[in-house]
């Protein structure tokens, strides 16, 4: 016998089906949202666009966008100072 059986409602239950049926259907919504924000990055990165202001543009932190570069064969930046895109 479960040891929350007669705590949980049967609202509870239900709420829980519920929100699970949500999440199953929006997932793959997600994956692909997810897929196309990897592509937008590679992107803009291999525009010349720096990690750290396409992680500020992006869901991304800064070291996961060098690590979507380095799976797409995207080399690092050269040492030193940075220009930005545009000036």
């Amino acid at each position: 016998m479960c040891r929350y059986a007669g705590r949980v409602s049967k609202d509870a239950r239900q709420d829980l089906i519920a929100a699970n049926e949500s999440y199953r259907a929006t997932e793959s919504a997600h994956e692909d949202a997810r897929r196309r924000v990897v592509a937008a990055v590679v992107a803009a990165l291999r525009a010349g666009i720096a990690p750290t202001e396409v992680s500020g543009l992006s869901p991304f932190t800064a070291t996961y966008v060098r690590r979507i570069a380095r799976e797409n064969g995207i080399p690092p930046a050269a040492p030193g100072p940075k220009r930005t895109v545009g000036t």
